[in-house]
């Protein structure tokens, strides 16, 4: 029997509000330990109504806190909460700029054939390898795209 190592849970070790629901997050534990970095929390307060209040009262989104040692975040009275790992997910759908232009090169992608794999215009590829921020779908039609792509080599059983 082989053990396999498990990675342990996500913790936050700070938190503060950005700006257009999004969180500066910095990661105590878990895969992502170590890293600063921007999370948009949109896709979650604007689709559950559990979050209407974070969507409505921008005051409020800034009163975020860390809770249960890093395990969750909470606002205002504490009645609104978010586990680390939906954080960590959202994280995961998120790209940078330069995260972008490292997947052009490992995909060996110019920036025609960018435009073409996710059918966009050249000029948004352009935009999005320099600073225009990355919109989640585009990020997650990336993944979709590897995705895709590392299937298509892997060898039958």
């Amino acid at each position: 029997m082989s053990a396999t190592r498990k990675a342990p849970m996500p913790r936050l070790a700070r938190v503060a509000a950005d700006e257009d629901h999004q969180l500066v997050v910095t990661w105590a534990e878990g895969d992502r330990e170590g890293r600063t970095e921007t999370v948009d929390l949109a896709p979650l307060i604007f689709t559950l109504r559990f979050y209407r209040p974070l969507r409505e009262n921008l005051e409020l989104f800034k009163t975020v806190r860390l809770i249960d040692n890093g395990t969750a975040i909470a606002w205002g009275d504490g009645e609104i909460d978010m586990a680390a790992t939906s954080v960590e997910r959202l994280a995961e759908e998120s790209m940078t700029n330069q995260d972008f232009r490292d997947w052009m090169s490992a995909n060996k992608l110019s920036y025609s054939t960018t435009s073409a794999a996710l059918g966009i215009s050249r000029r948004m590829v352009a935009y999005y390898a320099k600073d225009t921020p990355i919109p989640r779908y585009i990020a997650l039609a990336c993944q979709g795209y590897e995705a895709k792509r590392q299937n298509a080599w892997a060898l039958p059983d």
